[in-house]
């Protein structure tokens, strides 16, 4: 009973400091900052720009060719048609009264435009013109077929309709490309939460070690305190700390994707979460808590293994580097989730929880892969924690200089 309340107390402690602390609500408001200004980005950009008047552009079509359905105006661009006077229109583009002058013509066969401006476009609105003259010119090329306008949009307009059929009866089926694409965005969101808690909570358990070892408050601490309970009262404490963080992260998301822009956000996460399993939200969840647990373990480690604050960033530098790599691999598997690499780095414990929820959610994997990758993180946690352990027993006392593989010689050339 009394290690326990030792530990209860130890990591209550951490718990209350660090939640007070500049650092955590700072790193919080900051989180819920760029999460509100994605969610509001549209409104945000109106802010700034609302005050813009729309461009005004001219369109003259020298075809028989019916085009005007195609070039409609928007709050940025208000296209001015049936006009002809060139000469006068190009003396309204120098004046400043017109944006541009895009001029159309037949020219062997296609469709050519010719597009006058005097000051140069913004860049939305030229990609906005190029896409609607790509798009004109595919409807030209079908007017020409002696079609009417509605018979040449029912023709641009024409989806296909797909569907699959798996032959293997062993096989319980493929994903479609929706639910693919689903998962391949919701692990992306999970990938850049575990780069950004690791980041944060990483740094934040090694220096909080490291200061209580610099000042010799540990000295003093571990009288009264095993270090195996200081161990685990500090991973507990930071822990929970993460937990909470997520959890007011995803409390203003679910107020922000219900109330903000008229439910919409609320309608996308539903369709979204409909198109993944049970089992893949569960293996997420898995995937992002033990991977934050591992990273804090190291942490731990890590902050026993220095002597003061300023050698914190020193000794987390491999850890980090490891994470960064991770984080660029799951990158490259929004392209393409299905390459070795990913599959390798699927089964490394440091980088498993950024890529195998990607590879769960946007490929056609069994369950044998994942329960692999879970099982060697769950098991690299319990050697990790064990040898921490072990370890920390006899580093957290010992002071001493150089990198980290000489910090590690030190501590055990001095305990054995």
């Amino acid at each position: 009973m009394v290690p326990l309340s030792k530990f209860s107390l130890l990591m209550k402690q951490l718990y209350k400091s660090k939640l007070k602390s500049k650092s955590f609500i700072s790193m919080t408001l900051l989180y819920v900052i760029a999460m509100s200004v994605a969610i509001f980005w549209s409104d945000i950009k109106e802010l700034f720009t609302g005050n813009d008047e729309a461009q005004q552009i001219a369109i003259v079509n020298n075809t028989s060719a019916d085009l005007s359905g195609i070039f409609v105006s928007n709050s940025d661009i208000t296209f001015i048609q049936d006009e002809s006077n060139i000469k006068k229109l190009e003396q309204q583009v120098k004046d400043g009264k017109l944006a541009a002058l895009v001029e159309v013509s037949d020219q062997n066969g296609q469709l050519h435009a010719e597009i006058s401006t005097f000051q140069p476009l913004k860049l939305n609105d030229q990609s906005t013109i190029s896409s609607l003259l790509q798009y004109a010119g595919q409807h030209y090329a079908v007017q020409k077929l002696s079609l009417t306008s509605d018979q040449a949009a029912q023709i641009m307009a024409a989806k296909t309709v797909i569907s699959n059929k798996n032959l293997n009866e062993a096989s319980t089926g493929g994903k479609s490309e929706e639910e693919k694409q689903s998962g391949l965005w919701v692990s992306y969101a999970v990938g850049i939460l575990i780069y950004f808690f690791i980041s944060t909570f990483l740094s934040m358990i090694t220096t909080e070690i490291a200061s209580e070892k610099g000042s010799r408050a540990m000295e003093m601490l571990l009288v009264s305190v095993k270090p195996a309970t200081h161990f685990k009262a500090k991973i507990a404490g930071v822990l929970l700390l993460a937990m909470t963080q997520m959890g007011i992260i995803a409390v203003v998301f679910l107020i922000y994707a219900k109330f903000a822009k008229n439910g919409v956000i609320w309608e996308m996460a539903t369709s979204i979460v409909k198109e993944l399993s049970v089992g893949y939200v569960l293996y997420a969840i898995l995937f992002l808590v033990l991977t934050i647990i591992l990273y804090l373990i190291v942490g731990a480690l890590f902050g026993s293994l220095v002597s003061k604050v300023e050698e914190a960033g020193q000794v987390l530098m491999p850890a980090m580097m490891i994470t960064l790599i991770g984080f660029y691999v799951m990158l490259s598997g929004i392209g393409n989730p299905d390459t070795i690499i990913i599959k390798v780095f699927s089964y490394i414990p440091f980088t498993s929880g950024m890529v195998m929820p990607m590879r769960i959610g946007a490929t056609d994997i069994g369950m044998i892969e994942p329960l692999l990758s879970l099982g060697i993180l769950l098991v690299t946690i319990i050697v990790a924690y064990l040898f921490s352990l072990s370890f920390y027993k006899r580093s957290v006392l010992t002071y001493s200089t150089g990198g980290v593989i000489q910090k590690f010689k030190t501590v055990l050339k001095v305990t054995t």
